[in-house]
């Protein structure tokens, strides 16, 4: 009788310890279902987004690093509209006849020197891309990476892109030169003192020029098959 109590004792606690390591295991697989956590195929997704974005962010660098790369471009930086009245009144001046051309020049000749600076800020925030950013990425507009990446970094690009392109304006003497048509116009007898930030508007408009190819890139790759240059391209922007 002992041993039917014992052994009966030993059954009942095996069936208690299967029936937890099953509530364990469900409990598991609701959390997993819950929280969204990334699956083989959703890491597949992940990894493929990620190759779209670091394309689309090189060939973009590339292509505005280049000589003329903004000034030959859609993206090219024109003279700010408040310094409009300064160059139209300074071009009266002898020797400032050409002074909208050559400061247009050397404006954007100083945004391809800073956008070379690019590239480590956007890896790093794409190596920073979650689970759930992947997932509203691929299901979001042709846009939805540029997006993110203009949320996750314009700020830092901003802020780092300035001292940049202060020092390329320098490199390419529109800062100097600037100042010498600012004075100008500053002499001339009737005329409010100007002085537009050129470097602020060279900084955001490199930065708008930048976003707005990367996003031309993205949608190519999301659309034009033969912009699907790998398996995994294929895999993750084919099923669309």
């Amino acid at each position: 009788m002992k041993r039917i109590i014992l052994l009966a004792t030993l059954l009942a606690f095996q069936l208690t310890s299967v029936h937890a390591q099953f509530d364990n295991i469900l409990k598991k697989g609701k959390d997993i279902l819950e929280k969204n956590v990334p699956s083989a195929a959703a890491d597949r997704t992940g990894a493929g987004l990620k190759e779209a974005l670091n394309i689309g962010v090189e060939k973009a660098v590339q292509s505005l690093s280049a000589e003329k790369g903004y000034f030959g471009s859609p993206y090219k930086i024109l003279i700010p509209e408040e310094a409009q009245k300064v160059i139209n009144t300074v071009k009266r001046v002898p020797g400032f006849q050409d002074v909208d051309k050559k400061l247009t020049s050397l404006m954007n000749e100083a945004a391809e020197l800073a956008v070379k600076k690019a590239t480590p800020i956007f890896v790093s925030a794409i190596k920073q891309m979650t689970f759930q950013d992947a997932k509203a990425i691929l299901t979001g507009s042709q846009n939805a990476a540029t997006t993110y990446l203009k949320k996750t970094t314009n700020s830092q690009l901003y802020n780092s892109f300035l001292p940049i392109i202060q020092e390329s304006l320098e490199k390419v003497n529109a800062l100097s030169y600037w100042k010498t048509v600012v004075n100008a116009y500053n002499k001339i007898p009737l005329t409010k003192p100007l002085n537009p930030a050129l470097d602020d508007h060279v900084n955001k408009k490199a930065l708008s020029g930048l976003y707005s190819l990367i996003e031309k890139k993205e949608a190519g790759i999301r659309t034009d098959v033969s912009q699907q240059t790998s398996d995994l391209l294929k895999e993750v922007f084919g099923k669309k």
